[in-house]
């Protein structure tokens, strides 16, 4: 899954960055709302952090053009004003979620996770797909209960399919999901980390929908 954070604060930008890819999502930053705004326009994130109170162009006015422009990124708002007026405004503007500074860093995870599970239609912290569990809190993986080790961008892979079970999802916009801005993205690595789950979870598990890309199925173990 991967993250925009339009945050001035540089400190506090690393620090959202770092825990963000601990916990498996690849992060962009942006430090001034004119930055912001056309990555938000141009990239396909799964998940926007939004400062309001940014350089060159404050975040109201980034998310209410985006919003404008039919961007519907889920974003969360940051701001170090705590007064309702300014939750309204932000609200109001399209934010999906709101935060004041300062703030607890597993609050901000969790509200984070729980905007990208609801913009996939998902209800809870624990993504299955057949005898696959894959815990969003824990990074966890686990294969008929045993747990399974993965390389980042396996993970990565793993989390946007168990994400958008059942959808046919495109080489292209899976590469555009598990890689930041600056990588150098090639579309067949793909097929090498898809080969890999296959044989680390069910061989079943992904299927190769000819000349579209690759969809999760559930499976069940014969027997």
């Amino acid at each position: 899954m991967r993250i925009l954070i339009v945050e001035d604060d540089l400190d506090l930008a690393g620090q959202l960055k770092s825990a963000m890819e601990m916990s498996g999502y690849t992060v962009d930053l942006a430090h001034d709302g004119e930055e912001g705004h056309f990555l938000g326009e141009t990239e396909p994130y799964d998940a926007i952090i939004l400062d309001i109170g940014l350089p060159i162009r404050d975040g109201v006015s980034v998310l209410r053009q985006w919003r404008s422009d039919g961007v519907k990124i889920p974003v969360l708002l940051l701001t170090a004003r705590d007064s309702w007026s300014d939750k309204v405004e932000g609200l109001d503007a399209g934010a999906d979620d709101y935060l004041a500074k300062p703030f607890n860093m597993a609050e901000l995870m969790a509200r984070l996770r729980a905007l990208i599970r609801r913009n996939a239609g998902q209800t809870t912290s624990q993504l299955t797909c057949g005898e696959v569990t894959l815990d969003t809190r824990s990074s966890m993986v686990t294969y008929e209960g045993m747990p399974v080790k993965l390389t980042a961008q396996e993970f990565k892979l793993l989390a946007y399919m168990m994400h958008h079970k059942g959808k046919v999802i495109s080489r292209t916009e899976l590469t555009e999901h598990i890689y930041d801005q600056d990588f150098d993205r090639d579309s067949n690595t793909i097929e090498v980390f898809v080969t890999r789950l296959r044989k680390k979870l069910h061989k079943g598990l992904i299927v190769t929908v000819r000349g579209l890309g690759y969809r999760l199925e559930e499976v069940q173990d014969e027997g």
